[in-house]
């Protein structure tokens, strides 16, 4: 619902849920991050593809609004004087595309887990619906809301590193390491099935995430790669290790590393960026710190919280140095950079624009087109291939 122009908005912004019913842990992870920061209140929900587990969970999860589907609650919310103003969505891949359609075409604003579709169809499908409608998109890539990730794309766009030569990122789980899809958990099922997870396993679950950071914080666009795509566990329908070299506009070189059978491994995303006069390097494990290495000079850590940090880390920082922040607060800065962006739309203001740093549909997009590159350069015994 539109304020006047000027209005202030004095209340929570609605926030509607379709998935993330029981045994689904991104569910809990987005209601966590919505709350985390007090600018959202959870009022509607289709939390499962059963309707009665749907109504059950949103009676256990204290949700005033119940739906059956996410159909029954796009239709329901949008003729409501009191409609969810967003709503996320943390269903199977498969799903996005209907669901984020549906309420966009309800004129309600979408908060959408990663990848943004299955197919690339329909994920520029999604793009000119945002386009047509005006209404917000945001794609939950996690680690973008940290703040020295932030920091990091900040001082290479000022150019503190000079010129960019290379780029080696990698993000490796060993949580698949065996046929876990066999023993009946519910993560690994749909993760390994490609009617449910698209066409790409590991890659699409972890190796966008790795993808897009390195695109991020360099601000550079990837025009070709090379890749090698295995899947080393006996029966598995989809990859699970994923090696790539990458060439960006201006000349620099990458490496990308996704496996979710490197043993050993819990959630191990890296980052490294090296420039002519400098690198930096981060790990998600240990994220309140940021290697800064000037050539020649003794190398700096820049701390979470600490001196130096830029405006980008400073408005995704919420305690002083030395209190850890982590996943769950990442996350949030995502939910807290879209509460401002639509915040302002209600309110008819321009948002704070430290706040648009938020992934949207043409990320998506990107995303998609990454996977189908990867794919087809691994069906080609690796041979170069052109990136949009």
């Amino acid at each position: 619902m539109q304020a006047a122009k000027g209005a202030t908005l004095h209340r929570r912004i609605r926030l509607g849920m379709v998935g993330g019913g029981p045994g689904a842990f991104i569910g809990a992870v987005h209601r966590a991050a919505a709350r985390l920061d007090d600018r959202f209140e959870l009022v509607a929900a289709a939390l499962s593809s059963d309707p009665e587990k749907s109504l059950a969970s949103a009676r256990d999860l204290h949700i005033p609004r119940a739906y059956t589907s996410f159909a029954e609650m796009a239709r329901q919310e949008a003729n409501r004087s009191d409609p969810i103003d967003a709503v996320a969505i943390v269903t199977p891949n498969h799903l996005h595309h209907s669901i984020a359609k549906a309420f966009l075409q309800a004129g309600i604003h979408v908060i959408c887990d990663k990848p943004l579709t299955t197919t690339l169809p329909d994920a520029l499908d999604l793009s000119d619906t945002v386009a047509r409608t005006g209404l917000i998109f945001g794609l939950t890539h996690t680690y973008v809301g940290y703040p020295l990730i932030r920091q990091a794309r900040e001082m290479v766009l000022a150019g503190d590193l000079g010129a960019i030569r290379m780029i080696q990122v990698e993000y490796a789980q060993d949580w698949l390491s065996t046929p876990l899809e066999a023993t009946g958990s519910k993560q690994a099922d749909w993760r390994t099935d490609p009617a449910r997870s698209g066409p790409a396993g590991c890659l699409g679950d972890i190796g966008t995430h790795a993808f897009h950071l390195a695109c991020f914080t360099t601000g550079l666009h990837c025009t070709e790669l090379a890749a090698d795509l295995t899947t080393f566990v006996p029966g598995r329908r989809l990859d699970d290790n994923v090696q790539l070299m990458l060439r960006f506009a201006g000349g620099a070189k990458g490496s990308l590393w996704a496996s979710q059978i490197a043993v050993g491994n819990e959630n191990h995303l890296r980052l490294r960026i090296y420039g002519e006069k400098a690198g930096l390097a981060w790990e998600q494990e240990n994220p309140n710190y940021l290697r800064f290495s000037p050539l020649g000079e003794q190398p700096r850590l820049i701390t979470r919280g600490g001196p130096g940090v830029g405006p980008a880390a400073q408005w995704a920082t919420r305690i002083p140095a030395g209190h850890p922040e982590g996943y769950f607060e990442a996350f949030a800065q995502l939910y807290s950079d879209l509460a401002e962006q639509i915040t302002a739309r209600i309110e008819g203001r321009p948002p704070d624009p430290r706040a648009m740093l938020v992934p949207g549909v043409e990320d998506g997009v990107l995303g998609i087109q990454f996977i189908l590159a990867v794919l087809d350069s691994a069906r080609n015994g690796s041979a170069w291939t052109a990136m949009p």
